[in-house]
This record gives C-alpha cells, structure tokens and sequence, in this order.
C-alpha cells in the first residue's frame, strides 16, 4: 500500500540520513520514478524532504524534523515481541538492554499491541543455539568489542587452520556471531577484508592507532557475500561425499535426526522394511565413520570404495592382534 510505503520511505531517510532514489527504489522495491511521485506527496502534505543533484547529492528531510509514529501494524508487533534466546547477546554483555529496551515499547503499546505483543510471545519462540555446540565464549571479546566501537587497530595472535600462531595487525571492522561462533571482520593495513574465528586469538592488544572506516563499508552485505564464497570455495575444494545405502527401518530415524537436508530418500521397500537413499557425508572417513556406528542397519549399495573402506576396517577390529 502507497501509505506503507511513504512511511517507510519517512523512516528510511530519518534513519540513514541523505540516500539516493536509486537507493530508495531498490528498499522499497518500486521503481525511481515511484520515489519522485512519493517525495512529491510528501512535500505537498507539508514534511521538509529536499533533493540535491550532483555527485555529493541525494535526498534528505530537514535536520529539525522528527518522525512521529502513532502506531504499529499487528506485524510489526509480533515481529518486535517474538520470544528469543538472547543468545550471542549475552557474550556483549547486552541482553538486559534488550530487554530493558522492550518493556519500555511494551509500555508505550496501546492496550490492544500490548495483548498481541503478549499473545505472540507465548505462540513463538526462536532459538538460536545448534544441538550439542560448544559455545565458544572467548575472554576476548570485551576488549574487540571496544575496538569495534572506536575503530581502533589491534595487535594479536592468530592460529589460522592447522598452522602456529603469527602476530597480526588488524583494523577491527565488526563483530559477527555466526550461531554460537564468533567471527571478527577486520583487514590488514591496505589488505583485503577477512573473517577471524575469535577462539583462535591469543595475546590481544589494543593499539593507539585509528583506522578510517571505509564509508561504503556494508556489514550485512559483506557478510552474506563472504559465506557465499566460503561455501563454494568448500563445494570445490572439499565436495560431498555422495554415497547410495539401504536402511533398516529401525535405523531410518538417524537420516533425519543427524543428516537432515543432507539425505534424499531414493524408494522405499515394497515390504516396508528398508529404504534405499543418498547420502551426502563430509569425506570418505566421514561415510565410513557413519555406516559403521549404524551397524547392521545399513548396507553399502554404492560406492564400491565405501563397501571395500567398511570391510576393511570392521577385519581390523575384529581380527586378534597378532605379533
């Protein structure tokens, strides 16, 4: 609806300050020349939003102006409300802000948000913690945190994947929890941007140099952009292991349970009692791993290497030590 998105476009501009219509069309999904058409509404119902050509230029509302709300839509209400873990928040130290944060809009609520508010928390709960994960909760984090806060450069130990520890000089861009692992976005002096697995830091110093964050810098962008090149860069250097097997019934229970999204069921026995599917495993090791612990309720069907690597190791078991 027009009036949404006039607010949104309100909220947009209030929030980020001077944006380009290109900008502006591409949030709100509506072409550049929607965006004249709403800014034109706007200035004839009265709110000071102005536009200034050139490179430096854009759209932007009156410093002095203040968007007022009445009011919110059931769904942002719920979207507000919903009932969570505070998760990676607690590791900041910011959990009892956001929930100090939402008992004052919970009491700014008209009586009808508030019932819904209440009602949303009790049908909706997220959870960001994985099954049986480590949490990693590194004594670090305070002092990154400050350093992300104040752009400051910081000196530290980092042990990369099956290498020793080398001293690095980073500029601390931000902090991302993925789940319950905690990332730092940083780069070296005039390098490239990278992702450091927090737990891998030793030895942190914060230096007394500054560094100048990049104005077009985008985290949620970058972010996004980052795991999609770490997943593909995976898928190529380190695809899954692709394995056909037929499962006892008694035995099905583990392909959900342990392996879900990473299994297709192929058919099902006309008996009932086993169903054939394929498996996606990290490595050959990680197959036979597996279908070992499984025991008697899987069978091999393919790879002919997978069958050969179960047989070979079960002999080793079982066979008496000699010599």
């Amino acid at each position: 609806m027009r009036a949404d998105r006039l607010i949104s476009l309100l909220l947009n501009l209030h929030a980020k300050g001077r944006m380009t219509a290109a900008v502006l069309a591409k949030h709100l999904e509506v072409s550049e020349r929607t965006i004249y058409r709403d800014l034109d509404a706007l200035s004839a119902a009265g709110v000071p939003v102005y536009t200034q050509p050139g490179q430096n230029g854009g759209i932007f509302l009156d410093e002095g102006y203040r968007v007022a709300l009445t009011g919110l839509s059931l769904a942002e209400v719920r979207a507000l409300f919903v009932s969570s873990e505070a998760g990676p928040l607690n590791d900041l130290g910011l959990s009892k802000a956001v929930e100090g944060t939402l008992l004052k809009m919970m009491a700014a609520l008209p009586q009808p948000q508030r019932r819904e508010a209440e009602r949303v928390r009790q049908r909706l709960h997220i959870d960001p913690k994985n099954w049986f994960q480590i949490t990693e909760i590194s004594p670090l984090l305070p002092q990154l945190q400050r350093a992300v806060w104040d752009d400051h450069v910081i000196e530290v130990d980092y042990q990369p994947i099956g290498g020793r520890y080398g001293r690095r000089e980073l500029e601390a861009y931000a902090l991302v929890a993925k789940a319950n692992l905690w990332y730092l976005v940083a780069r070296k002096s005039g390098g490239e941007m990278r992702n450091y697995r927090v737990s891998r830091f030793q030895n942190l110093a914060l230096s007394e140099k500054r560094f100048e964050r990049a104005e077009s810098f985008d985290l949620a962008a970058y972010w996004e952009a980052a795991c999609a090149r770490y997943e593909a860069a995976a898928n190529i250097f380190n695809p899954p292991y692709l394995a056909i097997l037929r499962v006892h019934r008694d035995a099905l229970w583990y392909f959900p349970a342990y392996m879900n999204g990473r299994h297709e069921i192929l058919v099902d026995d006309e008996t009932g009692s086993s169903t054939t599917l394929r498996a996606a495993f990290d490595s050959l090791f990680d197959a036979r791993m597996r279908v070992l612990g499984l025991g008697t309720g899987v069978q091999v069907v393919e790879p002919d290497e997978l069958r050969q690597a179960v047989q070979e190791l079960a002999r080793s078991i079982v066979d008496p030590v000699t010599g």
